[in-house]
């Protein structure tokens, strides 16, 4: 027999009993964990805080007593709400640390293919032989020439007319002539 086919020492239905032998144990340990720590809960309360003794006080010695605990009950509540801000701060950077984590998973970058670099490299792909002569592009660019034409300024027509009036109009007016 193979090692994937070997059969078990124990059969399904003692396999279960055990199953079950295990499960009913381990509930009565939680069980016996959890009484435990409610003893262990009651002695530190009553080694840090011995029960009142109320008989046999006066009127101002209750006093004194009902001040004193209001004032380490003031002390333990202002502790409680240093504690409940640190815990509320420390959450919502960990939901800001988790929405910049979430943020980051989000943007992926897609998987980049190889490209040849050189031309040579790009021609060399090509199986026609015309195509395999060193290729210089910039031969193959269209060249663009610009045509500087002469444009007429368009002007003021008055300018014009006080240009072309007296004696210096009619000159330029000879001159064009000629």
């Amino acid at each position: 027999m193979s090692e994937g086919q070997r059969k078990s020492k124990y059969s399904a239905t003692r396999r279960l009993h055990l199953k079950s032998k295990l499960l009913k144990k381990a509930a009565s340990m939680l069980v016996a964990e959890s009484e435990e720590k409610k003893r262990e809960k009651e002695r530190v309360v009553n080694e840090c805080y011995p029960p009142l003794k109320l008989s046999g006080l006066s009127v101002q010695e209750l006093q004194d007593l009902c001040k004193d605990l209001h004032r380490k009950i003031d002390v333990v509540d202002e502790a409680r709400y240093d504690m409940e801000m640190k815990v509320d701060k420390n959450e919502k950077e960990i939901q800001s640390l988790n929405q910049k984590i979430i943020d980051l998973k989000g943007v992926k970058r897609p998987n980049l293919k190889r490209v040849k670099k050189t031309t040579d490299d790009m021609l060399g792909a090509c199986t026609d032989n015309s195509k395999l002569m060193k290729a210089d592009f910039k031969v193959n660019l269209k060249t663009v020439k610009k045509e500087d034409e002469k444009r007429e300024e368009v002007t003021d027509w008055r300018k014009n007319v006080e240009a072309m009036s007296g004696m210096e109009g009619r000159k330029k007016l000879f001159n064009a002539g000629q």
